[in-house]
Parts: structure tokens; C-alpha cells; sequence
């Protein structure tokens, strides 16, 4: 008899044990597949991001797009993700053979799908019609099925909201006055339609993954304006998490002439409302979410302004600007610079006797643990080499997933794999950005 008891008494620890594995903390891993039609290092491949794997819950594969004609999910690359190609949605899904407790999510949209003249245009025209949605999703639930993914992200392609600048009681004034002339630029006139239309997509959705239990998540871009696009209360008892992707709230194209912290958790003194991690935790939470499907978003790279004489010496942000920085050697996007690129800028023993336009920036770390941190160089007497860069780095990564654990959240994500430290250049450790969050989850 005791034998019996013992025997229950293992297999419901290791039942519990295997529970907590999957009901602890979220870790989505994005991982975009067009890194790997990349040249030289900043080429990154599913074999490449492999060993990120037994960190994450999730791996989300991005980015599908919606076809402009039939309305239907597609992939963005064909001769890149569907068999008929190098199949990497079959390569993304066949990693649960190797990781078994992973979920492979296919995600939509992620500011990928923009190749037509009004990017998201067919976005809201889909939204518009029954058919089409119904035409969406089918073919949804066909691709999801057909690849073996256990579910969809909806990194849906709603309008962006303009950038606001922080402006004096003057400005205020000045700005005030001529709105009376010019009036406020709407943002989408059929605003409150698509509201109720995206809602309607969301429970289709979720009422067709039912059968084969599929995930459905909700990654909320940088700028998008929930208040306007998303009735919150109807939608969260639909999805399995909401991904707040709040970073780039500041990045050199859309704000080229003034550089400023581009994900902090807390709002700095004197600037634009609402710019933050936490103020997006609070709307949603006060909106009825529960903090169990709130995934906040750690972006693994960081943004570059062009310093010029204007800019001044102190480096203090916000400071003034002349558009994005010069391109990283990998990424080779200008104001752009993966967590390695970034680390490579900053002081270290191989670049200590360099001078000029390759001297290290000087770093300011975040002892406050509120805001991130940020490196600078000012420019020489040419206006030339000048550069101020916000980036999160494993430290402020670590700060951020302590501040989803403080609050009680779902969870975080890392956005993405392939600007994390794949190779280990930095300090030896492949995936430090990662690591980093995971252990203070």
C-alpha cells in the first residue's frame, strides 16, 4: 500500500512540475524569418537562433501579410517560408520535435507588410466586409494547420499616431491658435466601424481555433492608439495574451531633430503623456485586462541620432538632433543597431586605442532603473562622428522583466532573436538580452 502512495505522491509532484512548466511566466521569442536572406554577420537563421530555445515559451515566427486582392493570409516571401520555397515555416515548427513544451506562433503584420502604396489600407478594407474576414480566416486556420503552428499573433497594421513634440507654454499657445484655422488631421475617419470590425475578426478567430485548440495573441504595436482601434473590454476574453510592444517611442524617423530614451519604463520628467512601459500596463489593466495576459515587450536593439553642433556636449536627452545615425555594419539600417552593434560602440579592450570616428562612445547607465540607458559621442569640429544612441542592454532587459514580476504580468518577450547577441560577441555569452531577462522573471 505505501508503494501506491508513494507512487501517487511522484506522479503528482512530477505532474505539478510539468504544470509550472507551462503555466509560469510567457517568454515570446520573435524571431523574423528575413533575417536569413541577410549577407555576412547579419545573417541570422533558424539553425543560428536554435539555442535560444530552452529559454523561451514561445516562438513567434513573423512576419505573414494579408494578399490585397483575396483578403487571405500569405506569406510575405514565398520562396522563403512555404515549402514549395526553404519551407521555414516547416523548419520554425519542426523545432517542437527538439523543444517539446515550445509553442511555433505565426505572427501578421509587424510593420512587415507594407509594400503597397497605403500600407495599411488593406488592413482596415479587410475589416470591413464579412466575407473577407470569413476569407481571412479560413485561410488562417489553413496555414496554421497545414505548417503545424499552435496558433497567430495578430501584430495587427492599424494607422500610426502622428509624433507629438513637447512644446513651452509659447508653443502651446502658438499651436492652440492654429488649430482654430486648420482643425485636428483625423486619424481614420471610420474609426469607431473598424473598432467593432477588429473585435468581430478577433472572436471569428478565436471561435476557429476552439477545435484544435490553437493560441490567438494580440501584439499592439508602437503608436497605435488602442483607445481609438481596440474595445479592450470585448476583446481580452479572446485572446490568450496581449503583447505590448512598447518601444521605439521615439526613434530617428520619426522624431529626427530631437534624440530621447526610446523605451522607458516610467515616464522622464517633461515629456510627451503616455511615452512608457507602465503607463500601457496601466491602461490596459484599468481597461479590465488581467495582468496574467499582459506580455510586456523588450526590444534587443537600440536607436542612433546624428549629433551636430547644436546638440551641445552634455548628452543629456532630450537633445537636439540631425536624423538617424550612420547604418550598423550588420543590420545596415540606418539609426539601426543590433544589441551586438551596440555593444561593439560602447568601451572595451578592442577598441580602447581607436580614434576618431571609431573612438568608443562614452556610456551612462540607468541607476534608477526607470528609463534605459544611452551612449554619446559629440561631434568634432567637421560636424562629423556625432552620435547619441538609446538602447536596452542586458542591465535595463533585467529591469524590465523585474518590473513585469513585480506587477504580476504575463510575462515578457524579446523582439527580437536575431538582434540579440546570437554569435557572443560581446562577452561571450550567445543570447545575453535574453538570459538576462529570463533569470529575473
Amino acid at each position: 500500500m505505501w508503494i501506491l502512495k508513494v507512487g501517487a505522491v511522484l506522479f503528482l509532484a512530477a505532474l505539478a512540475t510539468a504544470n509550472n512548466a507551462t503555466s509560469g511566466p510567457k517568454i515570446l521569442c520573435y524571431y523574423d524569418g528575413q533575417m536569413a536572406l541577410r549577407e555576412g554577420l547579419g545573417k541570422i537563421t533558424i539553425t543560428d537562433i536554435e539555442l535560444a530555445l530552452p529559454f523561451c515559451t514561445h516562438l513567434v515566427y513573423g512576419f505573414a501579410g494579408i494578399n490585397p486582392d483575396s483578403f487571405k493570409l500569405r506569406a510575405v516571401d514565398e520562396s522563403l517560408d512555404l515549402d514549395s520555397g526553404k519551407g521555414q515555416y516547416r523548419l520554425a515548427t519542426s523545432l517542437k520535435r527538439r523543444y517539446p513544451n515550445l509553442k511555433v506562433l505565426l505572427s501578421v503584420g509587424g510593420y512587415k507588410d507594407l509594400s503597397e502604396e497605403k500600407p495599411y489600407e488593406k488592413y482596415l478594407t479587410m475589416l470591413e466586409s464579412g466575407g473577407r474576414r470569413t476569407a481571412f480566416v479560413n485561410s488562417v486556420y489553413s496555414t496554421l494547420k497545414t505548417y503545424d503552428f499552435d496558433g497567430l499573433d495578430l501584430a495587427w497594421q492599424f494607422p500610426q499616431s502622428k509624433p507629438k513634440r513637447m512644446r513651452g507654454w509659447t508653443g502651446k499657445l502658438w499651436h492652440g491658435f492654429k488649430k482654430l484655422f486648420s482643425g485636428d488631421s483625423v486619424l481614420d475617419p471610420k474609426a469607431e466601424e473598424h473598432r467593432e470590425e477588429f473585435t468581430a475578426i478577433v472572436r471569428d478567430l478565436k471561435n476557429a481555433f476552439i477545435h484544435d485548440n490553437f493560441l490567438l495573441g494580440l501584439t499592439v504595436l508602437p503608436h497605435v492608439n488602442e483607445s481609438i482601434f481596440m474595445d479592450v473590454p470585448l476583446l481580452k476574453d479572446n485572446l490568450d495574451y496581449v503583447h505590448l510592444a512598447s518601444f521605439d517611442q521615439q526613434t530617428p524617423e520619426r522624431n529626427p531633430k530631437e534624440a530621447d530614451f526610446t523605451a522607458p519604463i516610467y515616464e522622464p520628467t517633461e515629456r510627451i503623456e503616455g511615452n512608457n512601459v507602465d503607463a500601457e500596463v496601466s491602461y490596459w489593466l484599468k481597461e479590465g485586462t488581467p495582468p496574467s495576459k499582459i506580455v510586456i515587450g523588450i526590444p534587443s536593439y537600440g536607436r542612433g541620432w546624428k549629433l551636430v553642433e547644436k546638440s551641445g556636449i552634455t548628452g543629456v536627452p532630450p537633445i537636439p538632433s540631425d536624423g538617424p545615425s550612420a547604418p550598423g555594419p550588420h543590420s545596415e539600417i540606418p539609426g539601426f543597431y543590433s544589441w551586438a552593434e551596440v555593444c561593439a560602440k560602447l568601451p572595451n579592450p578592442g577598441n580602447a586605442n581607436l580614434q576618431g570616428g571609431d573612438l568608443p562612445l562614452r556610456k551612462i547607465g540607468d541607476p534608477t532603473r526607470r528609463f534605459g540607458a544611452y551612449a554619446f559621442r559629440i561631434p568634432d569640429e567637421n560636424e562629423e562622428h556625432g552620435i547619441w544612441l538609446s538602447y536596452e542592454d542586458p542591465d535595463t532587459a533585467g529591469n524590465k522583466a523585474g518590473y513585469v514580476k513585480a506587477k504580476g504580468l504575463g510575462g515578457i518577450s524579446i523582439f527580437d532573436l536575431g538582434n540579440d547577441d546570437v554569435r557572443g560577441t560581446c562577452a561571450g555569452d550567445k543570447f545575453p538580452i535574453l538570459r538576462a531577462a529570463k533569470y529575473r522573471l
